[in-house]
C-alpha cells in the first residue's frame, strides 16, 4: 500500500451535470469548479478515482463502448483544465443483479485499492447520493455529500448521515484540505 491518499469521486450529480441515462458524449457538462477543485486536490498530492455505478449498461440503453466514448469526452474536458484522473471504475450491472460493484457495495473501491495501491480507509469519498456515502462508510472512508445533483434531496431524506455536508465538489476540496491541514491527520 502507497501512503498516497486518494479522492473517490461520483460522477453524475458530483463532477458532471446530472442527466438521466447520459448517453451522449456531447451533453458531458462539467460542473462549475469542479476542474478547478479536482486540480487543487491533486496539487495536493491526493489521487482521483470516479466510482460510478452505469445500469444503462445493464439494461440495454448503451454499451460499454458508449461508456467509454463518454469517459473520454470527461477525461478531454479535464485535461483541458490541467486534471487527470488516475482512473475511473464503473458498475455496468442492472440493480437487480446482486453484483459486488454497484454503489453502496464496495468492489469498484477494492479494484481501485488492489490496481493503485491505496488504503481505502484513508480515502474520501464525495458524492450526492446515499449510495455513495454509504460506500464510503463500507470502506471506512471520509464521506463527503454535496449538495449538486441528488445532494440536497439525499440530505433531506435523512437516510444516511455523512462525515460532512458541502454545497459542491469545490467546497468538498476544502474540506478536504482542512482536514488534512489537522496534525493528527
Amino acid at each position: 500500500m502507497t501512503q498516497r491518499r486518494y479522492v473517490l469521486l461520483d460522477r453524475d450529480g458530483t463532477l458532471i451535470v446530472e442527466k438521466h441515462y447520459l448517453s451522449d458524449p456531447d451533453g458531458v457538462e462539467l460542473i462549475e469548479g469542479a476542474a478547478e477543485a479536482l486540480r487543487e486536490l491533486a496539487v495536493a498530492g491526493l489521487g482521483l478515482v470516479v466510482v460510478t455505478n452505469q445500469s444503462a449498461i445493464g439494461r440495454g440503453y448503451f454499451d460499454p463502448d458508449r461508456l467509454a466514448t463518454i469517459h473520454r469526452r470527461l477525461g478531454d474536458l479535464l485535461a483541458a483544465e490541467d486534471v487527470r484522473l488516475d482512473g475511473i471504475y464503473y458498475c455496468p450491472h442492472h440493480p437487480d443483479d446482486g453484483c459486488a460493484c454497484r454503489k453502496p457495495r464496495p468492489g469498484m473501491v477494492e479494484r481501485a485499492a488492489s490496481e493503485l495501491g491505496f488504503d481505502p480507509a484513508s480515502s474520501f469519498v464525495v458524492g450526492d447520493a446515499a449510495g455513495d456515502i454509504c460506500l464510503g462508510a463500507a470502506v471506512g472512508a471520509t464521506t463527503i455529500l454535496v449538495r449538486t445533483g441528488h445532494g440536497q434531496s439525499t440530505l433531506d431524506s435523512g437516510e444516511v448521515r455523512p462525515d460532512h455536508t458541502v454545497s459542491d465538489v469545490r467546497a468538498a476540496a476544502a474540506c478536504i484540505k482542512a482536514i488534512l491541514a489537522e496534525p493528527h491527520r
